[in-house]
């Protein structure tokens, strides 16, 4: 469980999952986790940003070469990416101003393509130019919540860097998990525990539990769900610096955190959540072919989750919530027909307050609207009206497949999707 759960933490990227359900969070840019890691005075590079291929001599000036400059996206591989260009990865090294220069104009103005990316990649507009560091070893560290145990946990590993999704994959990286209480924090024993199964040395281990401790007071002060360095390198003087870090934080907590809010800049978001918002909805991207529209977080998780058992895949996350008028579902269905990945439509929507009937009303102005469906549509009613709702639409002359229940309705859609692929 622990390694499909770290495994969904380190290749998501856009947002954070945890026992395979979605779980929406805010992350932020790499320059931004560095500077909230500075201000808590955790050990990382020196470095800026710029937005332009000229502001790299300026920069150049104020740091130690050599430099290591780094595209500023929210997707994960970026060393292993490859820009459109042909120029390189999205991570490129320099040893001179000149160096510097070319590689910023690589990555500038181009996307980047990763696995974490659509295949048209993310467009790259800021590059972190940093100093580079000479290290010893590489390590993985990270701390988030067990929503199982109900428990704050750290994760240390001794593999860390570009190559851990695999090693975690393939078993042969060993990650080591210490659970600990918010009202103890940090303690002793936690500290003894860690440097037991890291085999750290006394210098070793006051650096990390150092590092740990500052780490706890970000977690607790900025409602964060996940901080995660990697890699974390050891200097031949055993000292640790954070040479990477993803910083996730709930997006629950944007009132108390307006300043970490504030980060959340318009390229961080994909086009559809910035569609799906003008609507009032909820989308994340997934990698499967099944696009979803149901009301409800809890429901659009078991949705996921049934399309899975199924055998199927879904292609995304959104959740309509307590609206299904004309206006929410045509949204939805124009960001999902928008999406040439998706092969079959899935509306499962529980009527509680809202009535089925008028539901399903919804769903046939919009589908209406669109024209022609291009990919099958298989809709799930229950709740108040939901045989009556799901008899406008077998009635609607729109082709579309409509079930009472839930299980059913996962499978119909799963099984169209097949015959489409």
């Amino acid at each position: 469980m622990w390694k499909t759960i770290f495994t969904d933490f380190i290749i998501q990227g856009w947002y954070m999952r945890q026992c395979k359900h979605q779980i929406r969070a805010l992350s932020i840019q790499e320059h931004h986790s560095h500077d909230l890691l500075r201000e808590y005075d955790i050990p990382v590079p020196r470095g800026f940003v710029a937005s332009e291929s000229a502001q790299i001599p300026s920069i150049a000036s104020k740091l130690n070469g050599p430099w290591v400059l780094k595209s500023q996206i929210l997707s994960g591989g970026r060393g292993k990416g490859y820009l459109d260009n042909n120029k390189g990865s999205g991570i490129q090294s320099a040893t001179t101003v000149d160096e510097a220069v070319k590689a910023a104009e690589n990555i500038l103005g181009n996307h980047l393509i990763t696995k974490q990316t659509g295949p048209g990649g993310t467009l790259v507009k800021k590059v972190y130019m940093a100093e580079t560091v000479k290290f010893e070893q590489e390590y993985y560290l990270a701390m988030t919540i067990d929503r199982e145990r109900f428990s704050p946990v750290v994760i240390l590993s001794k593999q860390g860097g570009v190559n851990i999704e695999s090693s975690v994959k393939d078993g042969s990286n060993e990650l080591q998990k210490f659970w600990f209480s918010i009202r103890d924090g940090i303690d002793e024993k936690l500290i003894s525990d860690i440097k037991e199964k890291l085999g750290f040395n006394n210098f070793e281990t006051d650096e990390i539990a150092d590092i740990l401790k500052k780490m706890f007071q970000i977690f607790l002060q900025k409602d964060a769900t996940l901080l995660e360095i990697n890699p974390l390198v050891r200097t031949e003087e055993g000292k640790f610096v954070c040479l990477d870090a993803k910083l996730t934080f709930d997006d629950a907590a944007q009132r108390r955190q307006k300043e970490l809010f504030a980060l959340r800049e318009k390229e961080d978001v994909g086009s559809d959540e910035l569609e799906a918002e003008k609507y009032g909805l909820v989308y994340v991207r997934l990698d499967g072919n099944i696009g979803n529209v149901v009301n409800g977080a809890g429901l659009a998780m078991a949705t996921n989750d049934a399309v899975e058992l199924y055998g199927g895949k879904s292609a995304n996350f959104l959740d309509a919530g307590g609206q299904a008028t004309k206006e929410t579902m045509l949204g939805a269905f124009k960001i999902i027909i928008g999406d040439p990945r998706v092969k079959v439509i899935l509306v499962n929507i529980y009527g509680g307050i809202i009535r089925c009937d008028m539901i399903a009303e919804s769903i046939i102005a919009a589908a209406a609207e669109i024209g022609p469906l291009k990919v099958p549509m298989v809709v799930r009613l229950q709740g108040t009206n939901s045989e009556a709702g799901l008899k406008l639409l077998a009635d609607s002359g729109l082709g579309i497949h409509t079930e009472s229940e839930f299980g059913a309705a996962a499978k119909a859609a799963v099984d169209y999707a097949a015959i489409a692929t």
